[in-house]
């Protein structure tokens, strides 16, 4: 057999299959040939390839092999001939799948795995459906979000008018996915089945190897007591077998409650869930799999906040104690009657990171330990008993334990209550001043039903001497103890002051936090900027973060944001017609961007620039979405692009009255983004930017729906592309500033054609830098002997990526005609060629382009104007006039005279070194660049 029909018939899912390897459900998984806490291996179904992001390992199905057995080439090719099926599994040292034992270690007699596989598929689609309104109501009504779950919903229909062949039908039963009549009699409607489950929500269950072996089923027919089916023979485990990496993991009690946190990437990215299957659910096969992870250190109980979850709490810990006794054990304290799935729906996703953090280490016993339910979303942990140390003559001669419950759900009508009142703060409580803490307040006995044992009344908390007085008459009306009244009142006050601080804090506006990297992440991303083909690279994969075509735009866009931590930044602006995606490239290439280096803007007032901190704007990138709606800050904006700095001086007045003056001052440097239609209107800032034109042609067009149809369908790995946006966030933080020297500097001309040569010869060699500075973990760094400085060098290869990066902005330069005129210039010629016409009418024009009548009459006005067109016949009123083009090979002739001056420049660099002896060892490093 040849290598290509090997590589032909033998998929990669089948070798790592053989491995006992399964990738996501977005083609990643754990390299397995270096250690990692995260996934950085993507397998690529289509194309029967992988790469690892983190090693740098890549190839085929038999380099997978290769390196996987650590064997030469020979051995490899012996082993894929085997997994193709043309070699014995004997001969070939590789087990049969059929062999495999599959959860647990116990050999399942019959694989049911590619029916309930099949089945499941359909349900998921199901569910996915337009008509599926009930069960996406039900998961709504749960917080969960069918779109980023493995999940389905059998409406019980899948068997029904002959949707299944008889072998799949027989499969069925065999798998209990149908269940016989008795005596096989036809009901009603004439089916002798009924189906596993109906009406039920499905989740999968998996074995080791990430297979489907079984399902459940959760009722939405009866939301309060909802009804569970398992297949008969349990096995599996959810969501799947954890990773082996795996160093915590949380268990939580059913599986609506693992599927609830699997939605939340702050705690998937840090545990490992698994799911019990009830307070009795902790099956043999939970206990292998759990005990297989030699990796793990942590076990993190997250069950109900009922007397059976902390009883099977207590129960479990015992048990799993004395079967890993080195391995701590961990309480979340979840609010009392709540659960996992309940907190979701009632509170942000916050509250899960808050309880996690905050979780207990094992105990003997928790069914004493009362707990709080707090609604604050933002509060800080609540103690969940307040211990009374003075004595309370009318409950406990020796002080007492009272749990104290507070909920904050209702802002305007906040409940407090101990075991005899309740307190309720009627209309909310003050944020706006700390000094008072006034609030109309009713208390009420819990004891009684008796209208006259409750009080309302409004006072200041802090008036320690009203409060006195209102405790006293409190007392009297509710004929209750002041001690219990005034312990009442001191803890809430307590509790309130902590929700205020709480709330204000939350309130403010919360600025991005400096990205902190781990070693691993920083080490993976230092490999991928040492890694070969770094330019080639970094474009292929700004494409896979959802960024369709533009290939040169967002690579050159990249690089310029890049530029923002250079001591001279470029900057960059897009323009185009409405709709052509100007806002999409920049957006989704700031994306890659950390946030705390980026400041996006949409409408800032002329002044709000000189109000930033001094050192706020330093090294930021700065991005607006429409220049039309930032009109009044473009002078301080150019100001800092040019000088680096703005500064402004205003009176203000002191303490006493009088007036002085003070000067605000804000420093650079600044990258600037922007986007446009009207590029002259904005000549200025444009002269200091890098101009590109965004594709506006019908192909790109079709690549974005294509692009959107597969997102609606929900066909694209959207997690995959948020790994990666986020990857790309970690290479910009590792990236630091360093001086960068051109040793060709002084031979780079740029073509005598561009406009405004000063800038543009500026931007040019910025950009070279740039593409430099990108590639520093690639460079020798170098000091200078004379001033210490330490530098890195560019090479002949960054200035020939420069040249074919800016070789559509250096044209645009040296184009006489604006963007979009060029462009129905050139459509103009390409209509003329292809209907074999010499010459055109202006009416034509506008019914073959569907343009805008004024639009066409703009641009042929232009074209007259630079005589690129002249009048050949017609008339102004009847006909009009007719048009002919003067010289149609004109732009290809301005494209090739640009390409060979930015070639010739190369070229006279290298005969310029190669004939200078005293440049031979700079000679050789360029000739080697190029190699």
């Amino acid at each position: 057999m040849e290598i290509a029909d090997i590589k032909q018939r033998l998929t990669i899912q089948t070798v790592l299959k053989s491995y006992n390897l399964q990738a996501d459900k977005n083609g990643m998984l754990n390299c397995p040939f270096h250690k990692e806490d995260q996934a950085s291996l993507k397998i690529y179904t289509d194309t029967n390839t992988f790469n690892c992001f983190g090693c740098g390992a890549n190839g085929d199905v038999i380099e997978f092999i290769q390196k996987k057995e650590a064997c030469n080439k020979h051995e490899a090719i012996v082993r894929a001939k085997a997994l193709t099926g043309k070699l014995s599994p004997e001969k070939s040292g590789i087990n049969s799948a059929k062999s495999r034992l599959v959860g647990t270690t116990k050999e399942i007699k019959q694989d049911h795995t590619e029916i309930l596989t099949k089945i499941f598929t359909s349900f998921k689609n199901g569910i996915k459906s337009s008509t599926a309104k009930r069960p996406q109501s039900y998961l709504e009504s749960r917080s969960l979000r069918h779109e980023r779950l493995e999940l389905g919903y059998n409406s019980g229909q899948f068997h029904h008018r002959g949707k299944l062949n008889e072998a799949d039908k027989n499969a069925c039963i065999a798998a209990g996915l149908l269940i016989p009549y008795k005596g096989k009699t036809p009901n009603a409607s004439g089916q002798t089945f009924t189906a596993f489950a109906k009406d039920c929500i499905i989740f999968p269950l998996k074995n080791k190897q990430n297979e489907i072996v079984s399902l459940y089923g959760r009722s939405i027919t009866d939301n309060k007591n909802a009804k569970h089916f398992y297949l008969k023979d349990r096995n599996g485990l959810y969501p799947n077998y954890p990773k082996q990496e795996t160093t915590k993991l949380i268990l939580t009690e059913a599986i609506i409650d693992a599927a609830t946190l699997l939605q939340i990437p702050e705690i998937t990215n840090n545990y490992e869930i698994l799911s019990l299957y009830g307070t009795n659910g902790l099956t043999e096969e939970h206990k292998t799999a759990i005990k297989d992870l030699q990796n793990l250190e942590e076990i993190i109980f997250f069950f109900d906040g009922d007397k059976a979850g902390m009883e099977a709490i207590n129960k479990y810990q015992q048990e799993l104690n004395e079967l890993l006794p080195n391995i701590k054990l961990s309480t979340v304290e979840t609010p009392l009657e709540e659960d996992v799935n309940s907190l979701l729906s009632g509170h942000d996703a916050e509250i899960f990171t808050h309880l996690l953090e905050n979780r207990k280490p094992s105990r003997a016993s928790l069914r004493d330990v009362p707990f709080i339910l707090t609604e604050n979303k933002e509060a800080e942990p609540i103690p969940t008993t307040a211990k009374l140390n003075t004595r309370n003559p009318e409950t406990d001669e020796g002080g007492s334990r009272i749990p104290f419950k507070i909920n904050y759900r209702n802002e305007q009508f906040i409940t407090f209550t101990t075991e005899e009142l309740q307190i309720v703060l009627l209309g909310g409580i003050n944020l706006s001043q700390l000094d008072r803490l006034r609030a109309t307040i009713k208390i009420t006995r819990k004891d009684t039903k008796n209208p006259l044992h409750s009080i309302r009344h409004t006072i200041d908390l802090y008036h320690s001497d009203y409060l006195e007085k209102f405790i006293n008459k409190a007392s009297e009306q509710l004929e209750t103890g002041t001690t219990i009244l005034r312990m009442a009142l001191a803890e809430l006050i307590d509790q309130i002051e902590k929700y205020r601080l709480n709330q204000i804090e939350s309130r403010k506006e919360k600025r991005p936090q400096e990205r902190k990297l781990s070693q691993q992440q920083e080490q993976r991303a230092i490999n991928y900027l040492k890694s070969p083909k770094l330019m080639e690279r970094t474009n292929e994969d700004i494409g896979r973060t959802g960024m369709v075509g533009e290939e040169n735009n967002r690579l050159l866009m990249y690089l310029v944001f890049t530029s923002r931590l250079r001591e001279q930044p470029l900057h960059i602006i897009s323009l185009g017609a409405s709709g052509t995606g100007k806002t999409y490239l920049q957006e989704r290439v700031s994306e890659l961007i950390p946030e705390h280096h980026k400041l996006e803007i949409t409408i800032l007032s002329e002044n709000a620039f000189y109000y930033f901190g001094q050192q706020e704007l330093k090294h930021k990138l700065i991005l607006i979405e429409d220049m039309d709606g930032a009109e009044n800050v473009l002078y301080p904006l150019r100001e800092l692009q040019s000088k680096k700095k703005i500064s402004k001086t205003i009176p203000i007045k002191d303490s006493k009255g009088n007036l002085k003056t003070i000067t605000l001052k804000v420093e650079g440097p600044i990258c600037l983004a922007g986007t446009t239609t009207r590029e002259k209107l904005y000549e200025d800032n444009a002269n200091r930017s890098l101009l590109i034109y965004l594709d506006s042609s019908k192909n790109h067009k079709e690549q974005i729906m294509k692009y959107q149809r597969k997102l609606s369908a929900g066909k694209i790995a959207t997690k995959e592309e948020q790994q990666l946006i986020e990857f790309f966030k970690d290479m910009q933080t590792i990236l630091k500033p360093i001086k960068v020297r051109n040793p060709f500097a002084e031979y780079l001309v740029i073509p005598e054609h561009v406009f405004k040569p000063l800038r543009t010869n500026s931007h040019y060699l910025a950009f070279i830098e740039t593409i430099t500075f990108y590639h520093q973990y690639q460079r020798e760094v170098k000091t200078d002997p004379a001033t210490n400085e330490r530098y890195i060098e560019t090479t002949l290869e960054d200035i020939e990526w420069a040249n074919r990066l800016l070789k559509d902005v250096l044209l645009a330069k040296a184009d006489e005609l604006s963007g979009e005129c060029r462009r129905l210039f050139e459509r103009l010629k390409t209509y003329l060629t292809q209907n074999n016409k010499t010459s055109f009418f202006k009416n034509e024009i506008r019914e073959a382009f569907r343009m805008n009548p004024n639009n066409l009459k703009y641009y042929l006005v232009q074209l007259l104007r630079y005589n690129y067109l002249k009048v050949v016949g017609g008339n102004r009123h009847k006909s009009g006039f007719e048009y002919e083009i003067k010289n149609v090979n004109e732009y290809q002739q301005l494209n090739k005279s640009l390409d060979n001056a930015l070639d010739a420049a190369l070229e006279d660099i290298k005969k310029s070194l190669v004939g200078s002896a005293g440049n031979r060892r700079i000679t050789e490093s360029v000739i080697h660049s190029t190699n």
